[in-house]
């Protein structure tokens, strides 16, 4: 005897902007809706273009009765009109349709009122929040390496994040790339010797050279990065992330890595390692540094006509800042 299919909930609010975490709610609505309905079609439809006819005409119940998985994207852009037509509608949604609310949490009071509408009616939420800090950035790779079906320590989610960078994209994918290579258990060794090429190309390894001073090897890593194609804007994040959390830790003065880890709110492996970099910086030269890395990030985002040579110029510029408390 076949198990009767299970009814997709009508109504999602799927809130926050992390792109990955929305575009995995997104697809998991549609899967539970082709679970019921193997037919069920996906429509997708930014708010601010929508009018409440054309609302309508979206969620009216189908001649043939196929399912429907319908996705309001930017709901936070909604006007009066619209939000009052949603709203409504979430009062009472059609049979075989389920309705997806994209909403990054802002907007004006029409917009925001949507959450409270979709919520109130028993919407089905899920949380996207933009991933910014270190511990939620660790505690989603664990999560994706649990997600693949492996498992792991701190210091092997410590060194994939240093090999492969802060795009969540490419983070889950290394996971579940590894989780397979790896028979399901990630160590570090496992880590460094998998993404052993990688990891001497990526922006962070640019600017662990840099930061320290070793102008030779930075060059050398920058242009390997740029023949392989990393992205210029993401070798000029990683300088800027190296600078601002050495800037960060020295000021914090000399201390436990653990009590300033907890203080700063950063992983204690990487407050270490700051420590360790922060040799030989001085406050002038650190001040130095900060703006040449704001100057390359500008740089590469236009400003520039060679973004290759601005990050060149920049790695050589933060040499001559490292050595101003020399002199």
């Amino acid at each position: 005897m076949t198990a009767p299919a299970i009814t997709p909930p009508p109504l999602q609010l799927v809130l926050g902007e992390e792109e990955l975490l929305v575009e995995r709610a997104v697809r998991a609505a549609l899967d539970a809706a082709r679970l019921a309905d193997p037919a069920a079609e996906l429509t997708r439809v930014r708010v601010a273009d929508l009018t409440p006819p054309e609302l309508a005409e979206l969620v009216s119940p189908s001649l043939f009765a196929e399912g429907r998985v319908v996705v309001l994207d930017g709901g936070h852009e909604a006007g009066q009109e619209i939000a009052a037509a949603i709203a409504s509608y979430a009062k009472a949604p059609a049979d075989g349709v389920t309705l997806v609310l994209l909403h990054n949490g802002s907007g004006r009071k029409p917009a925001k009122d949507l959450i409270t509408a979709f919520k109130s009616a028993g919407a089905t939420l899920t949380e996207c929040a933009k991933i910014t800090r270190p511990a939620d950035r660790e505690a989603f790779v664990r999560n994706e390496i649990r997600r693949a079906g492996g498992k792991s320590d701190a210091n092997a989610v410590a060194a994939l994040i240093d090999a492969v960078g802060s795009d969540l994209r490419e983070l889950a994918s290394a996971a579940a790339q590894l989780v397979a290579d790896a028979d399901g258990k990630i160590t570090e060794e496992a880590v460094r010797r998998y993404h052993r090429g990688r990891a001497d190309v990526t922006g962070f390894a640019v600017a662990e050279k840099a930061i320290t001073g070793d102008v030779a090897a930075a060059l050398e890593s920058l242009r390997w990065a740029m023949q392989l194609g990393v992205p210029h804007v993401l070798v000029a994040d990683a300088l800027a992330d190296a600078v601002r959390t050495v800037a960060k830790v020295a000021g914090a003065g000399r201390a436990d890595p653990s009590r300033l880890a907890a203080e700063l709110g950063m992983p204690t492996w990487k407050v270490r390692k700051a420590l360790s970099q922060s040799r030989g910086w001085h406050p002038a030269g650190l001040a130095d540094a900060m703006q040449i890395v704001a100057d390359v990030n500008a740089d590469v985002k236009g400003v520039a006509a060679d973004p290759d040579y601005a990050l060149e110029r920049a790695v050589l510029r933060l040499a001559r800042a490292h050595r101003r408390g020399e002199r």
